[in-house]
């Protein structure tokens, strides 16, 4: 009776180490398959999140008008959206100051924003300087986008950044008393007679 109960014990601790066995091997497995299951699906995630941080941004630039001054052909009613903010056709002239063509905000390297880092394209919305120490002309209305939150500032910067790069090159800036090649807004006092068209 003895040997029967010690022989149960033995058959039973068998067993016990056995499923301590297979709970080590099914733990360390399940670890394994989370492990890469991680390693697979992070950039599937990544790209999840760079996609809505580029749709946030596209909500922001649309909402903003910045098409408006950086698209050619908006201000004569006929935007080119092949050339989407890649830079305007149009100045306006502020008094005393000169006159300012809206730039190409495409990442084109040479002639757009494509150069600059996010950092830098935030700072010149929010804090209206460019990377080269310029400060942008009072038209940009970088007072109303340093209200913005940093999570929707850098949505335009990744937004911008996404683009298809357009080499457009805009003219200006155009200090007081030099001859601008552009059409331009130009801010008359009162009293001034309206312009006739051009013929």
């Amino acid at each position: 009776m003895l040997q029967m109960l010690l022989l149960l014990h033995a058959k039973d601790e068998g067993q016990t180490k056995h499923s301590q066995g297979e709970k080590t091997m099914l733990r360390i497995a399940a670890r394994l398959a989370f492990l890469t299951a991680s390693v697979v699906t992070l950039p599937v995630l990544t790209a999840m999140a760079d996609d809505l941080q580029i749709a946030r941004g596209k909500y922001l630039v649309t909402v903003s008008g910045c098409n408006d001054c950086h698209t050619p052909g908006y201000f004569f009613g006929k935007p080119d959206m092949s050339r989407f903010l890649g830079g305007s056709d149009v100045g306006f002239e502020i008094p005393g100051e000169g006159v300012f063509v809206g730039p190409n905000i495409t990442p084109d390297k040479k002639t757009g924003i494509g150069s600059w880092t996010p950092e830098q394209i935030v700072k010149a919305m929010q804090v209206g300087e460019r990377p080269d120490g310029r400060i942008l002309a009072p038209i940009m209305p970088w007072h109303a986008f340093a209200k913005l939150t940093a999570d929707d500032a850098m949505a335009i910067a990744a937004f911008l950044k996404s683009l298809n790069p357009i080499s457009n090159q805009t003219p200006g800036p155009f200090k007081p008393g030099e001859k601008v090649s552009t059409f331009m807004f130009r801010i008359a006092p009162p009293g001034e007679t309206a312009a006739a068209a051009a013929k």
